[in-house]
C-alpha cells in the first residue's frame, strides 16, 4: 500500500472508528493465524491499534495444539470424541498449563512489544467462568452456567486489553477447557459487545463451500435455521455458527467471521464499511 493508498483508507476509516471508539470489541483468535508468526505479529498489531484507537479489545485466544504438544511430552496420547478434546482432569491440568502459561503469556509480550498494554487472565481469575460438564463422555469440557465480568472491565477501565484464555472452575476445584469460540461468544454477550470477531480459516459463510468467491455478507440470526437445512450451514460451521447466535441472544450486537489467514483481516473488517467476512446480527 503506497502513501496515497494508506491516506485513502484512513478517510475511509475514520467513521466506523468514530462508531467504536469507547465500544467493547470482543476478538476470539484461533486457527492458521496462531501458527503462523507473521499472522501472529499481524493479529497482536491489529489489536493494539485498535485499542490505541480508544476502542475496548478483548482477546479470547485458543491454544489446542499446544495442549496436545505438551500431553505428547508428558506421555498423554490426546483422545479426542466426534472430534471434541476428551479432557480428564489431568489433561485440564495441561490445558490451564498451555493455555494461561505459555500461550496467554506469549501474546500478551506481544501485545506489548507493538506498543500496546495487555493482561493475561483465565477464567479461573476473580471466578470469571464458572463451569459444569457439557457431558460425561467429554469429561471436563466446560459449558459455561455465569460470567464474573468483574474483572475483565477492570481491566478495561484501567485502559489495557484483557488476554483472556478459555479455562474455566466450578465451585468445587476442578477445572474445565472450554472451546475458546464458545468462551468468546458467552463473553461477548455478557459484556454486550458493539462487536464479536471470529477468526476462522476461510472466508466466512460461503453459499457454496467449494467456492471461496460464493461468500454471504450479511445474515439475520433469523435465517439461521433456514440455511442449516439447506445445507448451507454445515459440519465444522454448525457450532461455530451457533456461537455467533449465542453471542447475539446474549446481549451481543453483531458477529463477524473473518479469514484470519489474511494480514490485518481484523483493521479491514472494524474499520472498513464492506468488511471481508459475514456478519451476523439479529
Amino acid at each position: 500500500m503506497d502513501k496515497q493508498e494508506q491516506a485513502e483508507f484512513l478517510i475511509e476509516a475514520l467513521p466506523c472508528i468514530k462508531k467504536y471508539r469507547g465500544k467493547t470489541i470482543v476478538i476470539k483468535y484461533g486457527g492458521n493465524a496462531m501458527t503462523d508468526d507473521g499472522l501472529k505479529a499481524a493479529v497482536m498489531s491489529d489489536v493494539t491499534v485498535l485499542s490505541e484507537l480508544g476502542m475496548k479489545v478483548v482477546l479470547v485466544h485458543g491454544g489446542g495444539p499446544d495442549i496436545s504438544d505438551i500431553s505428547k511430552k508428558m506421555g498423554i496420547e490426546p483422545r479426542f470424541v466426534n472430534g471434541l478434546r476428551y479432557t480428564d482432569k489431568q489433561t485440564a491440568e495441561i490445558a490451564l498449563m498451555a493455555l494461561s502459561g505459555k500461550v496467554n503469556k506469549t501474546l500478551v509480550d506481544l501485545i506489548e512489544s507493538k506498543g500496546g498494554k495487555a493482561i493475561g487472565l483465565c477464567g479461573l481469575d476473580g471466578h470469571m467462568l464458572i463451569c459444569g460438564k457439557q457431558s460425561e463422555e467429554l469429561g471436563y469440557v466446560g459449558k459455561i452456567n455465569s460470567i464474573n465480568t468483574k474483572v475483565i472491565t477492570d481491566v478495561l477501565n484501567i485502559g489495557y486489553i484483557p488476554v483472556i484464555s478459555p479455562v474455566g472452575c466450578d465451585g468445587e476445584g476442578n477445572i474445565y477447557n472450554i472451546n475458546a469460540d464458545t468462551a468468546a461468544a458467552a463473553i461477548a454477550g455478557a459484556l454486550e459487545a458493539e462487536v464479536l470477531l471470529l477468526m476462522t480459516d476461510i472466508r466466512g459463510l460461503l453459499e457454496n463451500k467449494d467456492d471461496p468467491e460464493s461468500l454471504i455478507k450479511e445474515v439475520y440470526v433469523s435465517d439461521i435455521p433456514a440455511l442449516v437445512k439447506q445445507g448451507i450451514i454445515s459440519g465444522g460451521m454448525i457450532p461455530k455458527i451457533e456461537c455467533c447466535k449465542e453471542a447475539i441472544r446474549r446481549g451481543g450486537k453483531t458477529v463477524f467471521i473473518t479469514d484470519g489467514r489474511v494480514y490485518h483481516s481484523i483493521l479491514v473488517e472494524i474499520l472498513s464499511e464492506e468488511g471481508s467476512g459475514t456478519m451476523f446480527y439479529s
